[in-house]
């Protein structure tokens, strides 16, 4: 479970503790004035290789809505990769029955902070193969409601080989879960939320995969299920189903019953963040705590990416991997300067925070390639809730359309502008339809990497 959130679920106390922050008791749900509690409790669940931050501008949404903090929670895997064969020990990746009792366990945890007999849970991707799982397979009777946003409930491909690998349609993990006339588990309202074509992993030709030339034998109605609600959301990306203002729309909308009553996030007067330091080790990523990592914050300037003033924060994380907390204003673009053990020295650059957050984890950035040798300088523009789409997208780095970005069908996630020696400390800007973001190049020489981080 996430260590981050741990902390403040744990015990009688931290009941008090969550709810001092909002000027109410964890147990709301009770009071149904309070605007949100009519809500159940919402456990997020992130996919493949990847964290609970994916949630944050969810989160923040529903927050806008009324939905009280402590009734929202993201969890962590410890191992979010998945194994090649499901049945063979891999280090470093999970199996389906690791995340199914991790699962478990932030259930168990938030049920208990909140009160709640029943919660609801909203995975991204392979989220929601752990959320099935658990319905299915692990006593599941405590989910009012599932929401599957992208998830391959038929596979990325169904073949005959490679039966063992839990993508794999044909194979027993998948034949399990979609057993039977209802291939959702009764007693709990099911709701999928699909892409009109844009979502990598539901396509019928296998060059995704790569296999070009092969039939998928999967489509784009792939995540769809017999007996559940069934969404299609348009030309949205693969992420994009999750954390896209439209997929929130539609996941208010099945929890509340009703439209919700504003897409936009409500900015708090002051923000406070804090989260995990994570690490790749052998370039697969864990959300395993880093110690021994320092972390600065700075107050950047929207125009050129230069710090104003001394930096706001300062900490270094010990065994449990946690930073923070930092206190900062909401209008504020931001540089973080994450210095792990054995990794390169990484300048993440962020657009304003506009709420509190408490999953603001960090990693460091790959490590530089023998592609970026000769490089004075290497910038990336990273889009973790979703891919860049050509030509769906104004994509802009340095003011350049991308080269190493795909068009068509959207897949790339980071691109990497790489500058002379003698560029080294210029401003760099990122562009991505609305949201821009000015960088600094810092010196390759150094060992240090800097990356415009999107938010949406």
């Amino acid at each position: 479970m996430d260590l981050s959130r741990r902390m403040i679920l744990k015990g009688a106390g931290a009941l008090s503790l969550l709810g001092s922050r909002f000027g109410t008791s964890a147990m709301a749900q009770t009071a149904p004035e309070v605007p949100g509690t009519d809500l159940p409790p919402i456990l997020f669940v992130h996919g493949n290789g990847d964290q609970a931050p994916l949630w944050m501008t969810t989160i923040w949404r529903m927050e806008s809505n009324g939905v009280p903090h402590q009734r929202l929670l993201a969890v962590n895997f410890t191992d979010p990769l998945a194994r090649t064969d499901d049945k063979v020990e891999h280090a470093g990746r999970s199996s389906t029955d690791d995340q199914r009792r991790e699962l478990a366990e932030a259930i168990k945890e938030l049920k208990q902070a909140t009160g709640a007999a029943s919660i609801a849970l909203v995975g991204s991707s392979r989220g929601g193969y752990a959320i099935r799982n658990y319905i299915k397979n692990g006593g599941g009777g405590d989910v009012s409601h599932a929401v599957l946003c992208g998830t391959p409930n038929h596979g990325v491909y169904a073949w005959d080989e490679g039966l063992g690998n839990e993508f794999n349609g044909r194979g027993p993990f998948l034949r399990g879960l979609n057993d039977g006339d209802s291939e959702v588990t009764a007693g709990t309202a099911f709701l999928t939320l699909r892409s009109d074509g844009l979502d990598k992993y539901a396509q019928a030709d296998g060059r995704f995969v790569g296999k070009p030339g092969t039939p998928t034998n999967v489509t784009a109605d792939g995540p769809a299920l017999k007996g559940a609600t069934n969404l299609v959301l348009g030309a949205l990306d693969h992420r994009e189903t999750a954390f896209h203002p439209r997929a929130f729309r539609e996941i208010y909308k099945f929890l509340a019953g009703r439209e919700p009553s504003r897409i936009g996030i409500v900015p708090e007067a002051m923000v406070r963040l804090s989260g995990l330091v994570t690490g790749t080790p052998g370039g697969v990523p864990t959300n395993r705590p880093v110690s021994g990592a320092s972390v600065d914050i700075y107050r950047v300037s929207a125009d050129t990416g230069e710090r104003i003033g001394a930096p706001l924060h300062n900490s270094q994380t010990g065994s449990d991997g946690r930073w923070g907390p930092a206190q900062v204003d909401p209008t504020w673009p931001l540089e973080f300067v994450l210095t792990s053990p054995d990794a390169v020295t990484t300048h993440i650059y962020r657009s304003p925070f506009a709420r509190s957050s408490d999953i603001v984890h960090l990693r460091a950035a790959r490590p530089l390639l023998p592609a970026d040798a000769g490089a004075g300088a290497v910038i990336m523009m990273s889009r973790p809730r979703g891919y860049f789409g050509l030509p769906r997208d104004v994509v802009l780095l340095d003011g350049k359309e991308p080269t190493d970005v795909k068009p068509g069908v959207p897949t790339d996630s980071v691109t990497t502008l790489r500058l002379s020696a003698a560029e080294v400390g210029r401003p760099v800007v990122g562009l991505f339809n609305e949201e821009r973001i000015v960088a600094r190049a810092w010196p390759a020489s150094e060992n240090r990497i800097a990356i415009a981080e999107l938010t949406y």
